[in-house]
Parts: structure tokens; C-alpha cells; sequence
């Protein structure tokens, strides 16, 4: 198993971003701005549902890897670190799904 983290994703986003947008996807992404990198999101977000679909591990896996990605240029982009979304499920984690989801206020 590999000791590759989301944090260490994180990191390399974070220092990618910082590059000249000619020189990394990221830093291109990053200076295209939120609404960009939100589409991009949505649209590996799609490809991961059609290649869960499909049942192709290795699809699966890469478009899930994808999806993580873009996850991670959005936070950046919107000053979100990781670090407060895994505080988040931790806190949900808790109490059971069904528990949490009846105390979210209604919308």
C-alpha cells in the first residue's frame, strides 16, 4: 500500500499552483479561477459515476483519482484546507448517516 496521502496532494497542488500557468495544469487551472476548476470538478465527478457504471476497476480508479484532484484545486481555490473537511467527517462520524442527515436544518 502506498503511503501517498491526500495531504501530500494537497501539498502538491498548493505548490503547483505557484507555477506559471504555461508550466502546470494546476497553475493553469488555478489561474483560470473557481468557475473553471468547479466545472472541471462536476465533469470528473460524471466521468467517475459513468465508470462506476460501467464497473471497470480500473476506470474507477483512475477517474476517482481525477475527481480527488479537482476536489483538492476547488478547496484551494475557495481557501478551504483539507485539514477543516476531514474535521468535518470526523464530526459526522460520530453519530450514524440517517442521525446526521435528520439534524441538518431543511432546506
Amino acid at each position: 500500500m502506498s503511503a501517498f496521502t491526500l495531504s501530500d496532494l494537497e501539498a502538491i497542488v498548493a505548490e503547483r499552483a505557484k507555477a506559471s500557468p504555461s508550466e502546470s495544469w494546476t497553475a493553469k487551472l488555478v489561474a483560470q479561477g473557481q468557475p473553471r476548476a468547479a466545472k472541471k470538478l462536476g465533469e470528473e465527478a460524471v466521468e467517475t459515476v459513468i465508470a462506476a457504471l460501467g464497473g471497470d476497476r480500473q476506470e474507477i480508479t483512475a477517474e476517482s483519482a481525477d475527481l480527488l484532484y479537482h476536489l483538492l484545486v476547488v478547496l484551494k481555490l475557495a481557501g478551504i484546507p483539507l485539514q477543516d473537511v476531514m474535521a468535518e467527517l470526523a464530526h459526522r462520524t460520530g453519530q450514524s448517516g440517517l442521525a446526521e442527515k435528520a439534524g441538518r436544518p431543511a432546506q
